[in-house]
């Protein structure tokens, strides 16, 4: 499964946010779970731009939080950015258009709480 940015910081803030169902699967070792370089970039981002002030500790070491957390790092791939940028979809949000390019790509669950992501087709976990 892929985690929405905001599943991976509830889950490194043991944020009462997080389903207990998810809180289950994510705490599961045989679960692969994956953390995309989009979540990456919209952390730095939102962290610098002042949107996510207590996130300053995981921003500065995105990569080193995710293996902390025991999840795998997810690459963009060409492919990625491909349906990412061109999908015929109304929803404008880079960062999640890319989340739902690579869950479908990639056959795997998008975990997040933005219902509105369904739309695109891609199994939802919350």
């Amino acid at each position: 499964m892929i985690l929405d940015t905001h599943v991976f910081l509830w889950w490194l803030f043991d944020d009462a946010r997080l389903s207990v169902g998810l809180r289950t699967l994510l705490a599961d070792p045989a679960q692969a779970v994956f953390v995309s370089s989009a979540s990456v970039w919209e952390i730095a981002t939102k962290h610098r731009l002042g949107k996510l002030p207590q996130a300053g500790g995981v921003a500065g070491d995105v990569p080193a939080w995710i293996t902390r957390a025991g999840f795998a790092p997810l690459p963009i791939s060409p492919q990625h950015a491909q349906l990412a940028g061109s999908w015929q979809h109304a929803h404008r949000d880079p960062f999640d258009r890319m989340l739902v390019a690579q869950a479908r790509i990639e056959a795997l669950p998008l975990a997040t709480d933005d219902a509105v992501l369904a739309s695109f087709g891609v199994d939802i976990v919350s």
